[in-house]
């Protein structure tokens, strides 16, 4: 049943104060698509804007989560509010997330400052989950000033995040195997930041140099080239250069109109996503629901119709064909 008006304006209330209740029941409600959500983020919507959106991508094994969690705490060590949104794959059974970052992430459990939260892909591309941009969008309205996403790390499909982050982290260590063939099919080009991790492993050297060579031929935006940091997370070291590589990104953009264009797309397409989901719903309750798409799919699979006049009587029965 949903809340009264009352109820949801006090549940935004305590969201822009903080309340790590408030922001967990929020975050669930958005994940399940409970009739309330979106009413909450229409609230708290004006509350948005003042977060920090970096990125984290890569291939499985390059140690994304330690660092998060190594520049989480830099962040914590300068007093500013510090949201981690960890994406995982999906649990074939439960339809959870099944390697749970917030695990590796127990040094923080206390820490007022400092929010986790791991979610499923629930089977979504990219790299990301259906809904990480309303969470962070919620974390932003709750105070925090840095919001660290990472992403699932299924490698060549992690372009999603470039929409959505201010500032995108590509990691990489060394001794993959073919190491920079992993970086084909759009990973040149999205990271801001590549983040050379394991850097005590041999072959880091000419991992570099291959890294630097390759982004030599990247075309810089708006006279930004794109640095190579040397790191050893699970030592903390390189953390803090890190931490710096990203401030001056961010000053850099943030005195010219890219950042403002970048986020202009990313609710461009954020707008395209909703309008097509909108469009869906009301198709499919105008069309008898899903009991007739399973009825139509199962007569397009069998050749009894086709796939356009399936289309067309969908269109039709809903009001939406023109």
């Amino acid at each position: 049943m949903p809340l009264t008006v009352d109820a949801v304006e006090k549940w935004a209330e305590e969201v822009r104060g903080g309340s790590v209740r408030a922001v967990s029941r929020a975050i669930s409600a958005i994940e399940n698509h409970e009739p309330d959500a979106e009413e909450l983020l229409r609230r708290l919507f004006p509350a948005t804007g003042g977060a920090y959106l970096t990125g984290v991508t890569g291939a499985p094994g390059t140690g994304k989560s330690t660092l998060v969690d190594r520049l989480a705490a830099h962040y914590r060590k300068r007093q500013e509010q510090v949201g981690v949104i960890a994406v995982d794959p999906t649990s074939p059974f439960t339809g959870g997330a099944i390697l749970g970052d917030r695990i590796r992430m127990q040094g923080h459990a206390g820490d007022s400052g400092m929010f986790i939260r791991s979610m499923a892909t629930r089977g979504f591309l990219g790299g990301l989950a259906r809904t990480t941009a309303e969470v962070a969008l919620l974390l932003d309205a709750a105070g925090k000033k840095q919001i660290l996403i990472e992403t699932v790390g299924v490698g060549q499909d992690e372009v999603d995040i470039v929409r959505l982050a201010d500032c995108v982290l590509v990691v990489m260590v060394p001794g993959l195997g073919d190491d920079i063939q992993n970086m084909k099919a759009g990973l040149m080009e999205i990271g801001d930041i590549f983040v050379l991790n394991k850097a005590d492993r041999e072959g880091a050297e000419r991992l570099e140099q291959q890294l630097l060579a390759m982004l030599s031929l990247v075309t810089p935006r708006d006279s930004w080239h794109p640095p190579v940091v040397r790191t050893v997370a699970t030592e903390n070291k390189g953390v803090e250069e890190l931490a710096e590589t990203i401030g001056r990104f961010r000053a850099h953009f943030d005195s010219s109109q890219e950042r403002m264009r970048k986020r202009a797309e990313h609710w461009k397409q954020r707008l395209i996503e909703m309008l097509g989901s909108r469009l869906l719903e009301r198709a499919l309750r105008g069309a008898g629901g899903e009991a007739r798409l399973t009825e139509l799919a199962r007569a397009v699979a069998e050749r009894k119709i086709d796939p356009f006049a399936a289309v067309g009587e969908i269109l039709s029965q809903s009001g939406l064909e023109s």
